[in-house]
């Protein structure tokens, strides 16, 4: 029984690297407010885009999407499981940088009507303040998901569509309610595409040294050889 429970709580300890979200969570909340001067980085193009209330939806499922995600990566390899948590914590501490020193803000539209939809919108918009826009959370997690599955060994034509499609759904839904602009956006997906090569090296690196202290030298394995 002890040497079951010892198993489990070793195959299910990568788990705690979670434990990091609720930390993030609130650092998040920290930063989420006006402090001087705040930018405005709507664009025509953005003032082009309609307000679709339908796409709270995908919004709101965001961080459940994403931890389905991890847990999936954690089932098929811990290592690509590890590399979502650390890039995306990376990911997230840089953008509060931003935060406190580059706030932008994004207008949003007034709001009429009663309906699930129109109600769900009014929630988010009470839920998180109209600061912590550039670059985006939400853009970048759900691009971060379907960039480290693409790159994987395990991904199937099944999991790249439904990861895919949550992810450029969530992606939409910040344009569509008006929670971000394109350069939001744009700043997301340059961000992860800085962050995770750099991650994918350092484990590498680690991997190639950790390798290396376990490879006995050849006084150690002659050594062996004698004492043999």
């Amino acid at each position: 029984m002890n040497k079951n429970i010892k198993a489990y709580a070793k195959r299910f300890a990568p788990l705690l690297a979670m434990l990091v979200f609720p930390v993030l969570g609130m650092m998040y909340a920290a930063v989420n407010q006006m402090d001087g001067h705040v930018w405005n980085l709507v664009t025509p193009l953005d003032r082009a885009v309609p307000f679709i209330k339908w796409f709270a939806l995908p919004y709101s499922v965001w961080i459940v999407f994403i931890y389905v995600c991890l847990l999936y990566f954690f089932v098929k390899d811990v290592r690509t499981f590890y590399r979502g948590v650390i890039t995306y914590t990376l990911c997230a501490l840089l953008c509060y940088l931003v935060y406190s020193v580059f706030q932008t803000t994004v207008p949003r539209p007034p709001l009429s009507g009663s309906d699930p939809f129109t109600r769900l919108v009014a929630y988010i918009y009470h839920r998180d303040q109209p600061f912590n826009c550039f670059p985006s959370i939400h853009c970048f997690s759900s691009y971060m998901v379907f960039r480290i599955l693409a790159s994987s060994t395990f991904k199937t034509r099944r999991s790249l569509t439904l990861i895919g499609i949550g992810s450029g759904l969530i992606i939409l839904s910040t344009q569509f309610i008006k929670q971000h602009v394109i350069l939001d956006l744009v700043a997301a997906i340059t961000l992860v595409e800085l962050v995770l090569p750099a991650v994918v090296l350092a484990e590498r690196w680690f991997a190639r040294n950790v390798s290396e202290a376990k490879r006995p030298t050849k006084q150690t394995a002659k050594s062996s050889y004698y004492s043999s």
